[in-house]
This record gives structure tokens, C-alpha cells and sequence, in this order.
């Protein structure tokens, strides 16, 4: 059986509910299909708010062929081969084939490429579904020449009417009689999500009794429980990047792949992950080994070079790699040490010789006086302070045990003695 929101799935413009702003009486899509010309369009909006969904509505109206990509799994050769099937399956004089990406914020500059030509010429109507800003996902030779429209969260009222006509239609309801007693916690968990609001009522319908009372209570005892959505602007969001950093911190590679897995299915931005990754690398990796960083850095920007689905296995290998890697916090310990120290001590005088003194005036106060250039030196080092008197011997940077820095320890001993001895 069909999941109950692919069951409720509305299949004409009668049946969709919401959206009135866009497709109401007299409003900007209504009257594209009365005039039987449906420009390329970007639907901007939250999920389960009916992107799909009226995508499809809108070819069924015009009786036009429809084509569909998820932007997750295709790639450039997957688009061009979907442009020239839709180029097929064009009669002259009928209006252009509808070519729907699912999730089109996740292509990169390339795949979005791919469609520019197709849309200028008219050979698809592209109609694509995101959840995120288009003007900051969605390049803007390809962005200028589509309509953005924004798709709201359903009210209250509108899922109260969805609901009941689930419960009056659906067969999953049609042997039981079902009292909606209270809706608060019901409406308020799917918060303006019809594909939730079908998945609470679903796992009520699965009830055995032959009454279904609803109830807050209820719903609560029932929904929170067995309803685990990756919800990336929620607090699910945060605990699977925290468990995705525990387990590169904790230098388990299986781990890190397997919660980036469950980011990655669950719609995450790579951009997110990428970030994150960057983060790891210099606040747990560190000067432990330097290299780490190089390589979250350069996976961030493959990422928006190479775009999705392939840069998964960029994303894969910089999060194994930095969970193999040797750790190291100091860098991250140092940097908070010295912030709390300027919050204790406030803001300490600059001792005279490590000030500019870029005029005459700052000379004759001695700005600048004493101070040794080092590259004068032997070995490019004079023993001079840098820190402000009050300070200036608190150590903030304390080398960990690992191979590189047991040798960063060794050089700054050598060179400054006890104030490095550590």
C-alpha cells in the first residue's frame, strides 16, 4: 500500500488546497493555464507544502507531457538526456514539455547550465522545487529567466480540512469511526506540513480499535515518539551534526560516514557538512596534523565545483580521512585561553617596541625603539617579549602529545628556553 500522503495526493486544481495567493481566482498561475501558456518557474517553499504536487497539477491541466529529475541523484548527462527526451516528445505547436527537478538548489553551476540553453529555446518549461533562498542557490542567467513563486506553509484551517478529508476518504479510516475530540497538539506537531500531518494520521489509522478518539494527549503519546524525522532546522539538525563530530573527533570513520549517511538522506546542505568538516578539522585535528584543514578546505570548495550527487564521496572521504587522522585541540585551547585573558586583564598597554611608528611624533615617544628584527638575527630569532608586561609569562599555546607537535615542543624549548619549557 501507498503511504497515506501519496494516497491523498490531490490530482486536479479542485482538489489542491492552499496556495490560493498563486493559483486562487483571477491569481498569476490560474490565469497562465486559462491562457494555456505556463512560463518556467521556480516554486520556493518549506516542505510538504505541495511543490510536487502542483507541478504535476500543472501539466495534467495543460495535457502536456511531464518529466521529473531529483537533483540528488542525477548528474550533468542525466539532464541533457532528459532535455533531448522531452525535445522527442514534442508536437509542433504544443506547448513545451514540463521538466521538474525536485530539490534544484542542489545542482552547482554546471548542471544549472545544462538546462540554460533548453529554457531559452523553449524546449522545456522548467518548473523546479526548493527549499531553499533561489537567490542564493540558484544562478542568476538560469534565475532571470524563470518566475519565483513562494509557496507557504498551510494554516491550521487548511490542514483541519485536509484531515478531515483523510479521514472521510481514506480506506485506511473506512471501517472505523474516528472523533476528532482535540487538534491542537495534532496541528501543531505537523506545523503547516501536509506529508506530516498525513504521517501523525497515519499511525493513528494503524490503531486496531474501531473508535479513534483524538486527543492532544493522544496525539503526543503516539506521534513524538515514533515520528523520527531528520528535521534540518530543527533540534534533530543539531544532534546528528553533534554526533557527526563526536565520531571524527572520536577517530571512528565508520561512525562519521554513517551519521553523514543520515545528514545526507535527510536533505542536509552539503555546504553544511563541508563547513562542518572545516570546523573538525581545525578545532579537533589542529596542529596535529596541518594537512587536515587543507583537506576540508579543498573538499569545501570541490563540493561547489563538482556538485551533488557525486560530491557525497568528496564529503566521505575528507570526513574518514579527518577521523583517521592524529587530534589535537591546542590551537582551540589557546585561542580561548587568550580571549579569557583579555576579559580578565582588559586591554593591556602595547609595550613601546612593537608599536608602529610610522611618523616622527611616534618616534620621539619611542615608538618602535629596542625592538630586534629577527630576520637580522642568527636563525631568523631574538629573544625579545611580545606579550604585555602583566602577561607576559602565562602560556597560552601548550603542545599536545602527537608527533608533530612533540617537535613544534622541541623547536620553541630550544629557542626560548624556559618560557617554552615545557
Amino acid at each position: 500500500m501507498l503511504p497515506l500522503a501519496e494516497r491523498m495526493r490531490p490530482k486536479s486544481l479542485n482538489e489542491y488546497i492552499g496556495q490560493s495567493h498563486i493559483i486562487g481566482k483571477n491569481k498569476v498561475l490560474s490565469l497562465a493555464l486559462q491562457q494555456g501558456r505556463l512560463p518556467s518557474l521556480i516554486l520556493w517553499g518549506p516542505p510538504g507544502v505541495g511543490k510536487t504536487t502542483l507541478a504535476k497539477i500543472l501539466s495534467t491541466e495543460l495535457n502536456i507531457p511531464y518529466f521529473t529529475l531529483s537533483a540528488i541523484e542525477a548528474g550533468v548527462k542525466d539532464v541533457r538526456e532528459m532535455i533531448h527526451k522531452a525535445e522527442s516528445s514534442k508536437f509542433f505547436g504544443q506547448h513545451s514539455p514540463i521538466l521538474f527537478i525536485d530539490e534544484i538548489h542542489r545542482f552547482n553551476k554546471g548542471q544549472q547550465d545544462a538546462l540554460l540553453s533548453a529554457v531559452e529555446k523553449g524546449v522545456i518549461t522548467l518548473v523546479g522545487a526548493t527549499t531553499e533562498n533561489p537567490s542564493f542557490e540558484i544562478n542568476a542567467a538560469l534565475l532571470s529567466r524563470c518566475q519565483v513563486y513562494v509557496l507557504k506553509p498551510f494554516s491550521k484551517e487548511e490542514l483541519l480540512l485536509l484531515t478531515n478529508r483523510i479521514i472521510e476518504k481514506d480506506e485506511l479510516f473506512k471501517d472505523k469511526k474516528c472523533i476528532l475530540e482535540e487538534t491542537n497538539s495534532l496541528l501543531n506537531l505537523a506545523n503547516g506540513d501536509a506529508r506530516k500531518l498525513c504521517n501523525i494520521l497515519e499511525l493513528l489509522g494503524h490503531s486496531k480499535d474501531k473508535v479513534i478518539t483524538i486527543t492532544d494527549e493522544i496525539v503526543e503519546q503516539l506521534v513524538q515518539q515514533q515520528i523520527s524525522k531528520y528535521d534540518k532546522n530543527g533540534e534533530q539538525h543539531y544532534d546528528m551534526a553533534s554526533a557527526f563530530i563526536k565520531s571524527i573527533r572520536g577517530s571512528d570513520p565508520n561512525a562519521a560516514v554513517y551519521w553523514m549517511a543520515r545528514m545526507i538522506q535527510g536533505g542536509e546542505s552539503p555546504r553544511f557538512i563541508a563547513r562542518r568538516l572545516v570546523i573538525s578539522a581545525a578545532e579537533d585535528i589542529g596542529l596535529a596534523n596541518p594537512n587536515a584543514l587543507l583537506i576540508a578546505e579543498a573538499a569545501s570548495r570541490a563540493v561547489e565545483f563538482v556538485g551533488w550527487p557525486e560530491s557525497r564521496i568528496i564529503l566521505s572521504q575528507a570526513a574518514i580521512y579527518l577521523a583517521c587522522s592524529s587530534k589535537s585541540n591546542s590551537a582551540y585551547l589557546a585561542i580561548n585561553d587568550a580571549i579569557d585573558a583579555v576579559s580578565t586583564y582588559g586591554d593591556l598597554v602595547i609595550p613601546l617596541h612593537l608599536r608602529n611608528a610610522p611618523t616622527k611624533l611616534m618616534k620621539s615617544l619611542d615608538y618602535g625603539k629596542n625592538y630586534i628584527y629577527p630576520h637580522n638575527e642568527t636563525g631568523n630569532f631574538a629573544v625579545q617579549d611580545y606579550l604585555p608586561k602583566d602577561i607576559e609569562n602565562v602560556t597560552f599555546y601548550k603542545p599536545l602529545n602527537n608527533p608533530i607537535e612533540e617537535k613544534v615542543k622541541e623547536n620553541l624549548s630550544q629557542k626560548w628556553g624556559k618560557k617554552y619549557d615545557y
